[in-house]
């Protein structure tokens, strides 16, 4: 595509809550961490190889009997969710948390370098605050 050479109407969003197509076979609960996969499809997030983190579920889509694509889920891109760790430390605050599950986060990667954010707000060893 070639430079703008007159001015141009843009859509914007504010991009915090997006829809992103479900991978086929798959359910993703309302409230879990989600991800897309090497195939650019969303899927509950996990210590897995290719996962990126794309947010927190805004609702159920269970597309368990659906091809991929077949449904899609809404998904909150950025804020601070409360979450299980495995075990943090007050120390921790500040720090590059990674995905262990797709409802528990910690300070150690776990293998797969699967990011979900910092740590804001330490509760206890196995809960705390993550800034996505």
């Amino acid at each position: 595509m070639p430079a703008c050479t007159a001015d141009r109407q843009t859509v914007y969003r504010e991009g915090v809550e997006l829809e992103f197509p479900v991978k086929g076979a798959t359910k993703i609960f309302a409230g879990s961490m989600v991800a897309v996969d090497s195939t650019g499809y969303a899927v509950p997030a996990g210590n897995t190889a290719g996962h990126r983190l794309l947010g927190i579920a805004l609702e159920q889509a269970d597309n368990l009997s659906g091809g991929n694509g077949g449904l899609v889920i809404r998904v909150r891109t950025a804020g601070v969710f409360e979450f299980g760790a495995t075990s943090i430390s007050q120390a921790s605050v500040g720090a590059t948390m990674y995905v262990v599950d797709d409802q528990t986060f910690d300070d150690v990667d776990p293998g797969q370098g699967v990011v979900c954010g910092r740590l804001m707000k330490y509760v206890s060893a196995t809960k705390g605050w993550i800034k996505i």
